[in-house]
């Protein structure tokens, strides 16, 4: 069950979602993350304490790294081995190139990226689990939601995108009081937006970790620099 700060806002919300697609959450099996974890994101971080919703665009495509939360694959165990980073890492390129921005962002890594300079930076002050990771994002109050919150298959994406946006609507509505800024990766985050005239709260627009450009892109250096979000 979601926090109880977010009862009234998550049953409001979701009586916006069209009936069909509420019947398809509540009877169909074949999509991920589950009923019961969809809404992870609202278990672990109260309303109160959020300061920003960061806006993904859907889950991980492998049911095994989707877990309710953007940007957390839940298939990384590490973050760091002692080539660089993990095997995991490296194959989940948002990550990857997230977590080399924050390394920029610390000054441990400047233009050289590689394994090898990243082999060489002192390790005893960072943390080493995707969970870890997790937990310094909330504990910067960052509400870690998608622009959908379930995947079924890539050609589905953009349908259950367009289903979630009156969810999104009567939240964000709901939030407006509170004014947390939006942290919006990549064109459906910041689609986003767009479609739901979302001028009344302060956003921070940025591509999406996917390209390599993130890495060094200032807005995302200020940002998650003052987070310290690798830091014990």
């Amino acid at each position: 069950m979601p926090h109880s700060s977010w009862e009234r806002l998550l049953c409001k919300a979701y009586e916006s979602l069209d009936h069909e697609y509420r019947t398809f959450l509540e009877e169909d099996n074949g999509y991920f993350p589950s009923k019961t974890k969809y809404l992870n994101a609202f278990k672990t971080l109260p309303k109160e304490k959020v300061k920003y919703i960061l806006f993904g665009q859907d889950p991980y495509p492998r049911e095994q790294s989707a877990g309710g939360y953007a940007f957390i694959d839940e298939k990384v165990q590490t973050l760091f081995s002692p080539t660089g980073l993990s095997k995991e890492v490296n194959r989940a390129t948002s990550l990857r190139n997230f977590v080399k921005m924050a390394l920029v962002a610390r000054g441990d890594l400047q233009e050289d990226l590689s394994q090898e300079a990243i082999a060489k930076i002192d390790k005893a002050p960072l943390i080493n689990s995707i969970e870890a990771l997790r937990l310094n994002f909330e504990k910067n109050g960052v509400l870690l939601l998608n622009t959908a919150l379930i995947f079924t298959d890539k050609k589905s994406s953009n349908r259950h995108v367009k289903a979630w946006r009156p969810f999104m609507q009567t939240l964000l509505e709901q939030l407006q009081a509170d004014a947390p800024k939006l942290i919006l990766f990549g064109t459906h985050a910041k689609a986003l937006k767009k479609q739901l005239r979302l001028e009344m709260f302060d956003a921070i627009e940025v591509e999406h970790p996917y390209n390599h450009t993130f890495v060094h892109n200032k807005n995302a250096l200020e940002l998650f620099g003052g987070m310290r979000l690798l830091e014990k």
